[in-house]
């Protein structure tokens, strides 16, 4: 096993820095909750790792979930970076903030991220995984991310795993807040939300915009000779509406909204007529716009019934270029219908049916394209003496990789007062995205679907103002579905210079995540190892940008109206492109002070120890960056 994932000098800045910064509190209660961090209480309602509302310890999954509060608390610059620190999951980021961002959960590919919205699938899938530099902090209500394979439950794209966002919906009373800050690399942000609920109808909107000038996203002297010296920013509009009006009881129909922008600078070359010759020279950007409407009929029956159906289309449209422009849109509509049958207390049945478009207009592909997907979906959880169990089967007929089946098996059982221990098998699958296939110079012909089978054994335990977790996992893949970097794997035609989708024959990812938190007096801490062996079964080797380790810390301490806190990262050493990217350690201080009723004044230091960061091979993070900003809440 690696030796600990973490630097004494990181460790020691973070115990001395902890008292020394300040953070604003509105409530007592509030610090409790903020103490919970990664770690989800028995009771507490979850959707993601049974398409249902259901308490947390009836699960066997390994579960995360993030609340407002927690999100309000985070020194993250990001959502990708807000994600990042929680055990099992990496990210792979062409630079800093901003830039074309995916996250990689226990060591499966980028593409094997299944995001949704309020249970709708988004991203485009031309490049066949979700832009999460597309999403905005702003917006989200709560985080549940479901680590480990979510096929039998979501369907392709979710073989590493599920992360569901839930945005502000309104509740009881009237509640608004906004948000301004300013850092250093011309980085502004701002934010406003109001949400309301009036007798049958309820309301809740927001509005955010961030934006950064940035640093270069790739460093001189880079293998393909990209390198601009110009600075490449971005700027991201995003807006979220929500309406609900319940016309009987236990019966809601609501509409959902969202739409943001995206402009984000980047470097590149191109190769025009008449010379072809190299040029970095342009300002090259990516230009997205992602909307996303969906409508939904939730009713209670009775106690033993209840339904959902729900209507969604998501547009994903991407302008990417310098002085020429190429455009990649996905049109994704869906349809999901949805039963839960509660014959008893202990017992719940869930049938789904998914019917889903998903259409892919390219410049670069000679026709659109186009997939047609229908599932069916039985998921059960029931109590078996002293243990609860869950069982999901899925069923996919799709018209372009045919019908496929997965499944999903798994218990917990009570050990002690507190103590719990659980084991989950299952099966996955992912399809070749429209890009993996048919992009010219990376796309594939033939290249092959993933089919992977994993099992899982974890133990949590909770006592007093302490809680533990351990999760040991291992996942077998076939095919798994990747950048080759290296074009002697390609086909031979000159137009696979720089590498192209390949297929890995075997790949077994496996490892263990630790996670531990501990709140006394003030004080508040949390502690997550992940340990992550990601090879080609094959040959041994490592996969792509999978480090072998990584941990986070992270301690707030709160008296009266400061709260003081300070977080390290540690990622590990990890092969890219035939080179090996160095070990990377993070500090960030963060500091709040309530000087008013429904006022705070906030302040953050990102990256204290000015850490040279290189996410991706040849792409650089941004040096030490101070932010000051003001807070309101009602």
């Amino acid at each position: 096993m690696p030796s600990l994932p973490f630097r004494p000098r990181a460790a020691l800045a973070l115990l001395c820095a902890a008292p020394a910064l300040a953070c604003a509190q509105t409530t007592s209660s509030n610090t409790a909750n903020a103490a919970a961090a990664a770690a989800v209480e028995p009771g507490r309602i979850v959707v993601t790792g049974s398409r249902e509302p259901v308490a947390a310890g009836w699960l066997a999954a390994d579960l995360v979930v993030i609340d407002a509060e927690q999100i309000q608390a985070s020194s993250a610059d990001s959502l990708e970076d807000l994600l990042r620190r929680e055990a099992g999951l990496q990210l792979s980021r062409n630079g800093g903030p901003g830039a074309s961002a995916g996250l990689m959960i226990r060591g499966a590919g980028v593409g094997n991220t299944l995001v949704l919205v309020d249970g709708v699938r988004i991203g485009s899938a031309t490049l066949g995984q979700v832009e999460f530099e597309g999403l905005s902090l702003g917006m989200i209500e709560r985080i549940e991310v479901l680590r480990g394979p979510g096929s039998s439950l979501y369907g392709a794209d979710g073989a590493g795993g599920v992360v569901q966002i839930f945005t502000r919906r309104g509740g009881q009373g009237t509640h608004a807040s906004a948000w301004l800050a300013a850092g250093q690399y011309g980085a502004a942000e701002g934010a406003i939300h109001a949400s309301s609920r009036v007798g049958d109808v309820d309301v809740a909107g927001s509005l955010s915009h961030e934006q950064l000038d940035g640093v270069s996203t790739l460093r001189p002297n880079d293998r393909f000779g990209n390198y601009n010296p110009d600075r490449d920013g971005s700027r991201r509009t995003t807006a979220q509406a929500q309406l609900g009006w319940r016309p009987a009881e236990g019966h809601r129909i609501g509409l959902s909204l969202l739409q943001s922008k995206l402009d984000a600078r980047y470097d590149a070359s191109e190769f025009l007529p008449p010379d072809y010759a190299q040029d970095p020279s342009p300002d090259f950007h990516n230009k997205l716009d992602n909307q996303l409407a969906a409508i939904e009929h939730r009713a209670e029956w009775s106690p033993a019934w209840v339904t959902t159906l729900r209507a969604s289309a998501q547009d994903d449209d991407l302008h990417s270029g310098g002085t020429q422009i190429d455009r990649y849109r996905t049109r994704r509509e869906q349809l999901d219908a949805q039963a839960t049958w509660r014959p008893a207390p202990d017992q719940r049945l869930t049938f789904a049916y998914e019917g889903l478009t998903e259409k892919a207009d390219s410049s670069a592909f000679a026709a659109s394209e186009q997939r047609d997907n229908h599932a069916l979906v039985l998921a059960w959880l029931g109590a078996l003496g002293p243990v609860r169990a869950q069982l999901d089967l899925r069923h996919d007929d799709n018209s372009v990789y045919g019908e496929v089946n997965t499944g999903r098996l798994g218990g917990s059982i009570e050990l002690a007062p507190g103590w719990r221990a659980r084991a989950l098998a299952g099966t996955s699958f992912r399809a070749p995205s429209f890009n993996d296939e048919f992009y010219p110079g990376y796309g594939v012909a033939g290249i092959r679907p993933e089919r992977g089978r994993s099992v899982e054994l974890g133990i949590d335990g909770r006592w007093d103002a302490f809680d533990v977790s351990a999760t040991a996992w291992h996942n077998r893949v076939r095919d798994l579905i990747g950048y080759q970097s290296d074009r002697s794997f390609c086909p031979p035609d000159a137009a696979y210079g720089f590498g192209c989708a390949a297929n890995t024959a075997r790949a077994r990812l496996q490892g263990l995540t630790l996670s531990g938190g501990a709140q006394w007096g003030g004080w508040q801490w949390r502690a997550q190892f992940d340990f992550t062996d990601a090879k080609d079964a094959d040959t041994g080797a490592r996969l792509t940008r999978r480090a072998a380790h990584q941990a986070s810390l992270s301690a707030d301490y709160t008296t009266g109206a400061w709260r003081f806190g300070a977080a390290v990262l540690q990622v590990g050493a990890r092969p890219d492109g035939g080179v090996t990217l160095p070990e990377e350690t993070t500090l960030d201080l963060k500091a709040r002070w309530q000087f008013a009723p429904h006022w705070s004044l906030e302040a953050k230091l990102l990256n204290a120890t000015d850490e040279d960061l290189q996410p991706v091979r040849d792409y650089q993070g941004l040096g030490r960056q101070a932010w000051l900003g003001v807070r309101y809440s009602l």
